[in-house]
Protein backbone atom coordinates (compact mmCIF):
# COMPACT_ATOMS: atom_id res chain seq x y z
CA UNK A 1 0.00 0.00 0.00
CA UNK A 2 1.57 3.62 -0.61
CA UNK A 3 -0.34 6.66 -0.76
CA UNK A 4 0.71 10.39 -1.61
CA UNK A 5 -0.91 13.30 -1.31
CA UNK A 6 0.01 16.21 -4.05
CA UNK A 7 0.45 19.51 -3.36
CA UNK A 8 -3.25 20.85 -4.53
CA UNK A 9 -4.54 18.36 -2.30
CA UNK A 10 -5.15 15.62 -4.42
CA UNK A 11 -5.02 12.16 -3.17
CA UNK A 12 -3.46 8.82 -5.07
CA UNK A 13 -3.32 5.65 -3.42
CA UNK A 14 -1.66 2.37 -4.31
CA UNK A 15 -3.27 -0.95 -3.68
CA UNK A 16 -1.57 -3.82 -3.88
CA UNK A 17 -2.71 -7.52 -3.16
CA UNK A 18 -0.66 -10.59 -3.80
CA UNK A 19 -0.90 -14.37 -3.56
CA UNK A 20 -2.85 -17.45 -5.00
CA UNK A 21 -5.80 -14.78 -6.60
CA UNK A 22 -7.07 -18.18 -8.37
CA UNK A 23 -8.09 -18.78 -4.51
CA UNK A 24 -9.93 -15.46 -4.20
CA UNK A 25 -13.63 -14.06 -5.70
CA UNK A 26 -12.29 -10.86 -7.84
CA UNK A 27 -14.83 -9.01 -9.41
CA UNK A 28 -14.51 -8.88 -13.34
CA UNK A 29 -14.26 -6.11 -15.54
CA UNK A 30 -17.55 -7.30 -16.83
CA UNK A 31 -19.22 -8.26 -13.65
CA UNK A 32 -21.39 -5.01 -12.65
CA UNK A 33 -21.98 -4.72 -8.66
CA UNK A 34 -24.03 -3.14 -6.92
CA UNK A 35 -22.73 0.17 -6.14
CA UNK A 36 -23.99 0.74 -2.48
CA UNK A 37 -21.97 -2.85 -1.66
CA UNK A 38 -19.25 -2.91 -3.52
CA UNK A 39 -17.75 -4.04 -0.12
CA UNK A 40 -19.56 -7.51 0.03
CA UNK A 41 -17.29 -8.06 -2.60
CA UNK A 42 -13.22 -8.13 -2.63
CA UNK A 43 -12.56 -4.15 -3.06
CA UNK A 44 -10.14 -1.63 -1.95
CA UNK A 45 -11.14 1.21 0.55
CA UNK A 46 -9.91 4.39 1.73
CA UNK A 47 -11.80 6.19 4.91
CA UNK A 48 -11.07 10.04 5.00
CA UNK A 49 -11.49 11.80 8.03
CA UNK A 50 -11.35 15.47 8.65
CA UNK A 51 -8.96 16.43 11.59
CA UNK A 52 -10.46 17.32 14.36
CA UNK A 53 -14.17 16.95 13.55
CA UNK A 54 -16.43 13.90 13.31
CA UNK A 55 -16.89 14.10 9.53
CA UNK A 56 -15.42 11.57 7.29
CA UNK A 57 -15.59 10.73 3.33
CA UNK A 58 -15.50 6.63 2.21
CA UNK A 59 -14.35 5.52 -1.19
CA UNK A 60 -14.91 2.20 -2.70
CA UNK A 61 -12.67 1.15 -5.63
CA UNK A 62 -13.61 -2.51 -6.81
CA UNK A 63 -11.22 -4.46 -9.21
CA UNK A 64 -13.94 -4.17 -11.84
CA UNK A 65 -13.52 -0.55 -12.23
CA UNK A 66 -16.87 0.25 -10.47
CA UNK A 67 -15.97 2.89 -7.04
CA UNK A 68 -18.48 4.61 -4.92
CA UNK A 69 -18.29 7.54 -2.16
CA UNK A 70 -20.03 7.65 0.82
CA UNK A 71 -19.96 11.12 3.22
CA UNK A 72 -20.73 10.86 7.00
CA UNK A 73 -21.28 13.70 9.57
CA UNK A 74 -20.69 11.52 12.58
CA UNK A 75 -19.91 7.95 12.90
CA UNK A 76 -21.90 6.19 10.33
CA UNK A 77 -23.89 8.74 9.99
CA UNK A 78 -24.47 9.30 6.29
CA UNK A 79 -25.43 12.02 4.17
CA UNK A 80 -26.06 13.27 0.77
CA UNK A 81 -22.88 13.06 -1.09
CA UNK A 82 -22.48 15.83 -3.87
CA UNK A 83 -21.71 14.85 -7.34
CA UNK A 84 -17.49 15.55 -7.96
CA UNK A 85 -14.94 14.19 -10.26
CA UNK A 86 -14.43 10.47 -10.40
CA UNK A 87 -11.30 9.15 -9.36
CA UNK A 88 -8.95 7.93 -12.04
CA UNK A 89 -8.66 3.73 -11.35
CA UNK A 90 -5.89 1.83 -12.76
CA UNK A 91 -6.24 -2.09 -12.35
CA UNK A 92 -3.62 -4.54 -13.36
CA UNK A 93 -3.97 -8.22 -12.95
CA UNK A 94 -1.19 -10.65 -13.75
CA UNK A 95 -0.44 -14.05 -12.39
CA UNK A 96 -0.15 -13.43 -8.88
CA UNK A 97 -0.95 -9.88 -8.39
CA UNK A 98 -3.53 -7.80 -8.36
CA UNK A 99 -2.71 -3.55 -8.71
CA UNK A 100 -5.17 -0.62 -8.23
CA UNK A 101 -4.27 2.70 -8.38
CA UNK A 102 -6.66 5.21 -7.57
CA UNK A 103 -6.32 9.28 -8.02
CA UNK A 104 -8.88 11.57 -6.09
CA UNK A 105 -8.81 14.91 -7.86
CA UNK A 106 -8.37 17.71 -5.33
CA UNK A 107 -11.95 18.35 -5.17
CA UNK A 108 -12.88 15.43 -3.88
CA UNK A 109 -10.59 15.47 -1.11
CA UNK A 110 -11.60 17.68 2.09
CA UNK A 111 -9.00 20.42 2.50
CA UNK A 112 -6.91 20.67 5.24
CA UNK A 113 -5.37 17.84 7.34
CA UNK A 114 -6.84 14.61 6.78
CA UNK A 115 -6.79 11.09 8.69
CA UNK A 116 -7.05 8.09 6.28
CA UNK A 117 -8.40 4.98 7.18
CA UNK A 118 -6.96 2.47 4.09
CA UNK A 119 -8.54 -0.64 4.12
CA UNK A 120 -9.70 -3.67 2.13
CA UNK A 121 -11.99 -6.38 1.68
CA UNK A 122 -11.11 -9.85 0.30
CA UNK A 123 -13.64 -12.77 -0.46
CA UNK A 124 -11.92 -16.06 -0.66
CA UNK A 125 -13.43 -18.57 -2.95
CA UNK A 126 -15.50 -20.35 -0.33
CA UNK A 127 -17.49 -16.89 -0.05
CA UNK A 128 -15.86 -15.76 3.63
CA UNK A 129 -14.45 -12.64 3.63
CA UNK A 130 -10.69 -11.16 5.17
CA UNK A 131 -10.61 -7.38 6.62
CA UNK A 132 -7.43 -6.15 6.21
CA UNK A 133 -6.37 -2.37 7.44
CA UNK A 134 -3.36 -0.76 8.80
CA UNK A 135 -4.84 -0.06 11.96
CA UNK A 136 -7.77 -2.38 13.65
CA UNK A 137 -9.61 -0.92 16.71
CA UNK A 138 -10.46 -3.11 19.18
CA UNK A 139 -13.07 -6.07 18.37
CA UNK A 140 -15.02 -6.91 15.09
CA UNK A 141 -14.00 -5.01 12.48
CA UNK A 142 -15.15 -1.84 11.75
CA UNK A 143 -13.65 0.42 9.07
CA UNK A 144 -15.87 3.59 9.89
CA UNK A 145 -14.26 3.39 13.62
CA UNK A 146 -11.97 6.59 14.04
CA UNK A 147 -8.98 4.60 15.55
CA UNK A 148 -8.56 2.51 12.24
CA UNK A 149 -7.87 5.56 10.35
CA UNK A 150 -3.68 5.17 11.18
CA UNK A 151 -2.67 7.88 8.68
CA UNK A 152 -2.26 11.65 9.68
CA UNK A 153 -1.57 13.95 6.24
CA UNK A 154 -0.59 17.76 6.58
CA UNK A 155 -2.64 20.24 4.53
CA UNK A 156 -0.73 20.42 1.24
CA UNK A 157 1.98 23.40 1.50
CA UNK A 158 1.28 26.17 -1.40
Amino acid sequence: MEFERSADGGLTLRYRLEGALAVLRIPEAATPLPPERLWAYTCFEVFVGIAATDAYREFNFSPNGQWARFDFATYRGRVPSPVGPAPRLVINRDAGVLSLEAKLEAACVPAGELQLGITAVVEHGDGHHSYWALAHPPGKPDFHHRDGFAVALKAPTP
